[in-house]
């Protein structure tokens, strides 16, 4: 069965990884949520897509620059109209907090591919920890080498390896780097290359999946999860599927 991950929450709808946007994916039936960290110049691990507030608030300037507070302030909904009123940037505790008593699993992406932060997957897989989610948790990123990192720090949290490209002999290198998991960009996506995974004990869960007739390709090829923008939509193009 093909679950649903809510990219950056219902990010299609609602200001992208705010607990607005978490809080919608659980209510249209999304299975889980997907999210991306980074580090404050105070240490704190906020959920941020981009390595600059430019995008996606009302500020500007790196994330590594600014500490809690100074985030805070800034209005991750700004980009909407009024909308959604002031939604600040989530620390990961709030989302972990409100996420620990539903039945939603999480994929944590680490944006350290282009930003080496110092203690990023420690204190990640710390509050995690602290909060009992780590067999609903996937670790994913960009930057294989931390999700090894976290393999060995964390054997008992998911990992999986991200990717725009397709791998040269990705079952050996999945195997050298020990991931449960293979997130690829979904154009790079074959039947085949879902059977071939699955059949060595891999999780296949592409990414970004927003159109329908890619929602019913990836649903046709039996992947184990997929990531939208528009979980409501996907979960409607699943149910179609299902009563076909």
């Amino acid at each position: 069965m093909t679950l649903i991950f809510a990219h950056r929450g219902a990010a299609g709808t609602h200001p992208e990884n705010t607990m607005v946007a978490f809080r919608e994916a659980e209510r249209v039936g999304a299975d889980g949520i997907e999210l991306d960290v980074q580090l404050t110049k105070d240490g704190e691990i906020v959920v941020i897509h981009d390595e600059t507030v430019d995008r996606t608030t009302d500020g500007s300037g790196w994330v590594h620059d600014m500490t809690y507070r100074d985030l805070r302030k800034l209005n991750a909904a700004a980009k909407w109209g009024g909308r959604y009123g002031h939604c600040p940037i989530p620390h990961l505790e709030e989302v972990l907090a409100w996420l620990e008593p539903t039945k939603l699993f999480i994929n944590i992406e680490l944006k350290n591919n282009r930003i080496p932060y110092e203690m990023l997957e420690q204190k990640t897989i710390a509050l995690v920890r602290r909060y009992g989610l780590e067999k609903r948790t996937i670790f994913s990123s960009f930057n294989h080498n931390s999700m090894r990192f976290c393999r060995m720090v964390a054997p008992e949290i998911e990992t999986a390896l991200l990717y725009m490209e397709p791998l040269y002999d990705p079952w050996t290198y999945v195997k050298v780097m020990k991931a449960d998991g293979l997130h690829p960009y979904y154009r790079t996506v074959t039947a085949t290359f879902v059977a071939n995974a699955q059949r060595r004990g891999l999780a296949v869960r592409p990414f970004t999946i927003n159109k329908p007739e890619a929602m019913k390709t990836m649903f046709a090829y039996g992947v184990d999860a997929i990531f939208t923008d528009h979980p409501r939509r996907a979960k409607e193009w699943k149910e179609k599927r299902l009563n076909e």
